[in-house]
């Protein structure tokens, strides 16, 4: 399991234009069941996505197609997760390593 932040840089005024690319980027994620949830950072800004792929090289090409992050409105950090432990409601979490 993955969780990726898409920092804002100074570009971040164009996020706009490219606004309807980057949630088809999400809508994508989701209907390959790579992305398990996706939300907004802050008062910072940008995002955060928890991700599950079976291998890191295809999440950072997936990572790198986001319009967001071509365009160099956001750069992505990428930190895997080892669940060891969840609340109940979130324990099939652990079973997605």
């Amino acid at each position: 399991m993955y969780i990726i932040t898409l920092d804002l840089t100074d570009k971040r005024t164009e996020a706009p234009a490219h606004m309807a690319a980057h949630n088809a980027w999400i809508a994508q994620g989701f209907e390959d069941g790579v992305f398990l949830l996706v939300g907004s950072l802050k008062p910072q800004g940008g995002g955060a996505i928890l991700a599950v792929a079976e291998d890191r090289m295809d999440l950072e090409a997936r990572v790198a197609a986001d319009p967001f992050v071509r365009e160099g409105i956001a750069t992505p950090h990428i930190q895997h997760v080892a669940p060891a432990r969840t609340d109940a409601r979130l324990s099939f979490l652990k079973v997605v390593a």
